[in-house]
């Protein structure tokens, strides 16, 4: 069922399309019924929690991990555990507890394949997703730089990236990531500021001056004919 779900979401288009251009719906869905006196909550079911919350937790699944693959097994995973875990939560803010699922799950996911040797979170840089904006005069740039940004954030390592794209995509707060991710505020200063640090180098070749050096620059080329020697 989840991903059946998952097939309607789709990619992320771009990098700005997140669960933040989506605000003002889950705002509205941030925590479910509670009776007058806001003491008990009626529990969700399977199917509206799949429902409600799918598309921005599959989009962070994509960002974290970077392929569809990955993405999708790791909002199974996310799901199974929030279905698992749903008689302990206490209603708050529903997409709170999602981010810190979710986030944790990656880590655990990324771990787990450190373990055994085996890290594929580089293996699909030629199927990186390009942007599919409408504009035609921006399609192609848009399209390369989006497929550039994911690839800049997989060389990220995992706690760099969880950061990043928490604070810069998601659009968390240095508090909402650092409890999140269970670590102090310092920690998470530091974590996004070297992220974005290593993001500027892996996206260099992007920037305007790079784009005006390479529009500059002009290869000789050598005349061809007409050198014969004089008698």
């Amino acid at each position: 069922m989840l991903r059946r779900f998952l097939g309607s979401a789709g990619r992320p288009k771009s990098v700005n399309d997140t669960a933040a251009d989506h605000a003002d719906h889950y705002a509205q869905t941030a925590t479910f019924s509670t009776d007058a006196d806001g003491q008990a909550w009626t529990p969700p079911t399977w199917e509206e929690i799949v429902s409600t919350h799918s598309g921005r937790v599959y989009r962070l699944a994509y960002r974290l991990t970077g392929n569809q693959h990955d993405a999708e097994d790791l909002t199974q995973e996310v799901f199974v555990r929030v279905f698992r875990s749903l008689s302990t939560y206490t209603p708050g803010t529903f997409e709170g507890w999602l981010h810190r699922i979710t986030t944790n799950l990656f880590l655990d996911m990324v771990r787990r394949k450190q373990r055994i040797r085996f890290d594929a979170l580089g293996e699909d840089a030629a199927e990186r997703l390009p942007s599919r904006e409408p504009s035609p005069q921006q399609v192609f740039n848009d399209a390369h730089f989006d497929a550039d940004v994911q690839q800049a954030l997989d060389t990220l390592a995992p706690e760099f990236r969880a950061a990043v794209v928490l604070c810069d995509i998601e659009g968390l707060s240095y508090e909402e990531i650092a409890a999140t991710l269970g670590v102090k505020l310092g920690t998470v200063r530091s974590r996004i500021h070297r992220g974005r640090s290593q993001l500027r180098k892996a996206l260099a070749h992007r920037s305007p001056e790079a784009r005006a050096e390479r529009r500059s620059f002009v290869p000789r080329v050598p005349a061809l004919g007409g050198g014969g020697a004089s008698a």
